[in-house]
């Protein structure tokens, strides 16, 4: 042993491990096993299981499993983690033993540690800080707590923060009439606060969907231990955790009404990231839609003008690139390929465990995080302040020859084609050509052909 390093010993023997480290023996094999990338488990992760070593110190405490001056000590110490101290002792691989045991006993050792020097005396990782659990039920239960905890603190309050901004902006540029459009050709005529509503109802939809699976991700695993029996378990022990830790993080937490479904499945994590997908698909359709509609200044569509953030090239001066509907697009694509990860992690679901826990974790948090700041970043940086380029909405709607549609019952189908094919070959507005080919007089047309009114639906009149 040198100076730098001390033996601790576990029940395979002994190992040497860095001599400030707070961490203890099988945390310091996991590191040695486990060198295949530079990912480890988020600090949201970590803090969400010390959530729950905390809560089973309260509730063997509350059942006499424990004394109470190291369930205190515990209890103490997982408060320190969880505030956010000595992060950088939690330093195993994503990749690890699929049950994530790895990180459990290292979040067990460091807990352990800090309450042994507390209490000037040893308190073990094994017989009290992981007293009444196991990994296979704490782990499934952390990355429950991270995700529901994450999602009521961050993603939800983001979620109404971008409707709120589509809701805002909607009364303020809603009343321009712009040009539909489908399969990306002209279309009938639309205001923008239908645009804008359409965009926000995509959004309150994502969001009710994350609300619905959260009931199932807030039922916990906890109480299963090993196979779902929950052998060594107090009996009690179950619904008094739930009730503990639902107080500490101010989340409604429950008890799983089946453990073996809890541990043996992710279902409820993978239906979450379906959501989180179905989310990050409205992201994608709005940063594209903002991005079509920003294009040119001259040469592209040209309805709106994003603000500009940043130059746009290294080598052409004056150039502004739609930089935040590009960034929430890149975020949307990266969610989209977690859930894919997940949806495949899930089916690890092996008899009476899933063996892929630490990467399904580390993705389904991935996902949360960036869906909550882009969604913020988009609302703040794109919908809130973009300007709207009136004259080329006008412009692009006066030579819209689908207007002509809205004399279908008028003049019919046939005719109608014929004076919207001759509009666009000389390219002058519906309206002239219409006056031109029927016997409609320029105040009926102009009634007839008002885009404001088409925007209403229903039959011209």
């Amino acid at each position: 042993m040198s100076g730098s390093h001390r033996i601790e010993t576990d029940s395979m023997g002994d190992v040497e491990v860095p001599q400030g480290a707070l961490y203890q023996a099988q945390t310091q094999r996991a590191i040695n096993n486990f060198s295949i990338s530079d990912l480890t488990m988020p600090d949201v992760f970590i803090q969400a299981l010390s959530y729950v070593k905390q809560a089973a110190a309260r509730t063997n405490l509350e059942l006499q499993l424990i004394d109470d001056k190291v369930a205190h000590a515990i209890i103490d110490s997982c408060q320190l983690i969880i505030d956010g101290a000595y992060s950088d002792q939690f330093p195993i691989d994503v990749f690890q033993t699929g049950s994530g045991t790895s990180s459990n006993m290292n979040v067990n050792e460091v807990i352990a540690t800090l309450a042994s020097q507390q209490l000037g005396t040893t308190v073990s990782p094994n017989d009290d800080v992981n007293r009444g659990q196991s990994s296979n039920d704490a782990i499934p239960t952390a990355i429950q707590v991270s995700a529901a905890v994450t999602c009521h603190q961050q993603l939800l309050p983001a979620l109404k923060h971008l409707e709120q901004a589509l809701e805002q902006k909607s009364q303020h540029v809603g009343e321009y009439v712009k040009t539909g459009r489908t399969h990306l050709m002209d279309a009938m005529p639309m205001t923008l606060g239908q645009e804008l509503g359409g965009w926000q109802s995509q959004i309150e939809h994502a969001r009710n969907g994350i609300e619905q699976t959260l009931d199932n991700v807030s039922a916990l695993a906890q109480g299963g231990t090993a196979v779902g029996t929950g052998i060594n378990t107090h009996p009690h022990f179950a619904a008094i955790f739930t009730k503990n830790i639902a107080i500490a993080t101010a989340v409604p937490f429950s008890t799983s009404s089946n453990f073996f479904y809890s541990m043996s499945s992710q279902d409820a994590v993978v239906a979450l990231s379906g959501q989180l997908k179905t989310l990050a698909v409205a992201i994608m359709k709005i940063s594209n839609d903002l991005r079509w509609m920003n294009s040119g200044p001259l040469a592209g569509l040209g309805e709106i003008e994003l603000k500009p953030l940043q130059p746009g090239s290294s080598i052409m001066p004056g150039k502004v690139n739609p930089v935040i509907p590009e960034a929430a697009a890149m975020v949307a694509a990266q969610v989209i390929g977690n859930d894919a990860t997940i949806t495949v992690a899930g089916q690890s679901g092996n008899f009476q465990l899933n063996v892929m826990l630490p990467v399904i974790a580390y993705n389904l948090l991935q996902s949360i995080s960036l869906l909550s700041t882009a969604a913020v970043q988009l609302a703040d940086k794109a919908i809130m302040t973009f300007t709207v380029r009136d004259e080329h909405l006008k412009q692009a709607l006066s030579k819209n020859p689908i207007l002509i549609t809205a004399l279908n019952p008028v003049i019919g189908y046939l005719k109608a084609a014929e004076i919207a094919k001759k509009a666009y070959k000389e390219q002058l507005p519906i309206i002239d050509i219409a006056e031109q080919e029927t016997n409609l007089s320029r105040a009926e047309l102009e009634s007839l052909l008002d885009p404001k009114k088409l925007t209403q639906g229903g039959i011209a009149n």
